[in-house]
C-alpha cells in the first residue's frame, strides 16, 4: 500500500485520474489477498488447507477475489491502459516467478526470495502512477525502484533483527551481520549515484536517511530482545516516514 499511495500521490501533480485508479486499487488489492489462499490451497506455503472443507473455503475465496481482479483489469484495459500494464504486470509475475524458484533453495533462498518478491509488489507504484497519469515514463520507474530499494532493505533488516536477537556488542553483530552492514553501505551508494545521475531528485535520499539510520544505530545497540509485535509497528512507521519523504522530494 506504501508503494501504490506513493506513486498516486506522487501522480496528484500532474492530474490524477480517480476513476482508473480506484480500478487499480480494487486490482491490486484483490491480486495480493489472493496469493496466501491460493498458496493455501496449493499447499506451497507454511499455512496449507488440510481437510475438504478448508479447501473448498480457500477455493471460494480464491474464485470470488480473482473476479473482482479480472473484472478491475478488463475495465482498465478497455479504457486504454493495456500495454503499460501488461509490462508492469508481466515484470511483477516474472518477479514472482523466480522467487518461487528461490523459495527451492530452502533456508538459505528464504531472505533472497522476500528480496526478489518486493519487485512485484513495488510496482503498485509504478501502476498507480500510470494509470493516474496516463504515462509510463522515468518518473513511474524511479518511484518502482526507490520502493523496492527501500523493501528490501527492510526485508534485510528484518531478517538480521530476527536471527540476531540475541547478540550483544558491536564485534559479535559485525561478524554475524557483516552482510547486512555491506548491504546498507551498498543502499546508499546506489542512492547517491541515482540521484547524481537525476533518476530519482536528489531530496530522495533523506527518504532513506530514517531506515539507514536504525539500521546503524542496532549495531551500536546493547542487548535488546526481539519483540516481533513492536518490531513489526516500527517498521510500518519507516514505511510510512519513507513514503511521506519520497512524496515530497518528487513534488518539490
Amino acid at each position: 500500500m506504501v508503494p501504490l499511495a506513493t506513486g498516486a500521490i506522487v501522480a496528484a501533480g500532474a492530474g490524477i485520474n480517480f476513476s482508473a485508479l480506484a480500478l487499480f486499487v480494487l486490482a491490486a488489492l484483490a491480486l495480493f489477498w489472493m496469493r496466501t489462499p491460493v498458496e493455501a490451497w496449493l499447499g506451497t506455503s507454511a499455512i496449507k488447507a488440510q481437510t475438504p472443507g478448508e479447501r473448498a473455503a480457500v477455493l471460494r475465496v480464491s474464485l470470488l477475489l480473482a473476479m473482482l481482479a479480472l473484472a478491475t483489469i478488463v475495465s482498465l484495459f478497455a479504457t486504454g491502459y493495456s500495454r503499460g500494464l501488461v509490462l508492469i504486470g508481466a515484470a511483477a509475475a516474472g518477479a514472482f516467478a523466480v522467487q518461487a524458484l528461490v523459495k527451492g533453495l530452502g533456508r538459505s533462498g528464504r531472505m533472497p526470495a522476500q528480496v526478489i518478491g518486493a519487485i512485484g509488489l513495488t510496482a503498485s507504484a509504478a501502476g498507480a502512477y500510470y494509470v493516474s497519469t496516463g504515462r509510463l515514463d522515468r518518473v513511474a520507474g524511479a518511484l518502482w525502484l526507490a520502493n523496492w530499494l527501500f523493501a528490501g532493505n527492510q526485508v534485510h533488516f528484518v531478517q538480521v533483527r530476527i536471527r540476531g536477537s540475541r547478540l550483544a556488542g558491536f564485534a559479535a553483530k559485525v561478524r554475524q551481520a557483516y552482510g547486512f552492514l555491506a548491504g546498507q553501505l551498498l543502499v546508499l551508494v546506489i542512492v547517491l549515484s541515482l540521484t547524481w545521475r537525476g533518476v530519482l531528485p536528489k531530496p530522495a535520499v533523506l527518504a532513506f536517511v530514517p531506515a539507514l539510520l536504525r539500521a546503524f544505530l542496532w549495531f551500536v545497540r546493547g542487548p535488546h530482545p526481539l519483540d516481533v509485535h513492536k518490531l513489526g509497528f516500527s517498521e510500518l512507521a519507516q514505511a510510512l516516514i519513507f513514503g511521506a519523504l519520497l512524496c515530497v522530494a518528487f513534488l518539490v
